[in-house]
């Protein structure tokens, strides 16, 4: 106990009578526990049971919801037109996808950091989850750059919260506002390795560019050694079977390279992409 005292006596320091270290451990952890519904923040027992969009698809809702159905209508409308406000002068963007769970000082978050970095230094926005791992890094390049650095995020019951390299950033109750967001505001997209929200995210975007519901946005998969199985999966099961055509090789390349990356992304843009005319049957050699 003496060497204790002796120690924060040379040190200039003296706990704070009336609070200890595990009150401050509390402290954190009530900061961290923080829930956002749309513009609005809540914690400890405010913070609700039902995400907006499980209440939405909920089966198990009782009759009266269909009195409330004309809100969360109003609600969706609000959200779009936020959206749109707050992107209409956006100029330029591409978006990045890829895991949040992607841990700073690795190869994957380098990778990002280096790719958002790139795409504002030819004065193009980078857009995100906002989240941490990938969506972080990106984002961080992109800011530290100069550039525009936009956050989308998403209501989740563990709250992410927009990250702190995010210089214009919204948060959505709804997955389907947020993702008409990313395909009416890029102009290419970069997807980096992810889970089931970074598939989702891929597979909605290559659907409706090869159903021609939206305009031609070049697509990359960043990591050719973690997005291959999936491809020949594509090309082998699922097309032999008959439940696809053919994989257009036009509609997604594969790449190893940041810079490669950037080119291809960026390529639909006038004058901003510098390898777009290379055509290697879908993948990058």
């Amino acid at each position: 106990m003496g060497e204790r005292r002796q120690h924060e006596e040379r040190d200039g320091w003296n706990e704070p009578s009336g609070r200890s270290a595990r009150d401050d451990e509390t402290a954190d952890r009530r900061g961290a526990d923080a829930y956002h519904r749309g513009s609005v923040l809540l914690r400890g027992q405010m913070i609700p049971e039902r995400t907006t969009t499980s209440s939405l698809l909920a089966p198990d809702d009782p009759a009266d919801w269909i009195r409330m159905d004309p809100w969360r209508v109003m609600r969706i409308e609000a959200e779009f037109v936020d959206g749109f406000d707050a992107l209409a002068r956006l100029g330029p963007a591409v978006s990045v996808f890829g895991s949040a769970r992607t841990p700073r000082r690795s190869p994957g978050y380098d990778a990002a950091l280096a790719m958002g970095r790139l795409l504002a230094e030819r004065g193009v926005a980078v857009i995100t989850g906002g989240g941490p791992g990938v969506m972080e890094a990106a984002n961080r390049g992109a800011s530290e750059a100069g550039g525009t650095s936009v956050g989308l995020g998403i209501e989740l019951p563990q709250e992410q919260g927009i990250n702190q390299w995010v210089n214009l950033g919204m948060s959505f109750r709804y997955f389907f506002v947020r993702k008409t967001m990313f395909v009416k505001y890029s102009r290419g997209a970069i997807i980096c390795p992810g889970g089931f929200g970074t598939l989702d995210e891929a597979f909605e975007l290559l659907t409706l560019v090869q159903t021609h519901k939206v305009e031609r946005t070049p697509v990359v998969m960043f990591d050719r050694e973690y997005w291959q199985g999936l491809f020949e999966w594509l090309r082998g099961t699922v097309s032999d079977s008959g439940n696809i055509s053919p994989l257009d090789p036009s509609l997604v390349r594969l790449t190893d390279d940041p810079a490669e990356a950037v080119d291809i992304a960026t390529s639909a843009l006038p004058g901003k992409g510098h390898g777009a005319s290379r055509e290697d049957g879908g993948t990058s050699k």
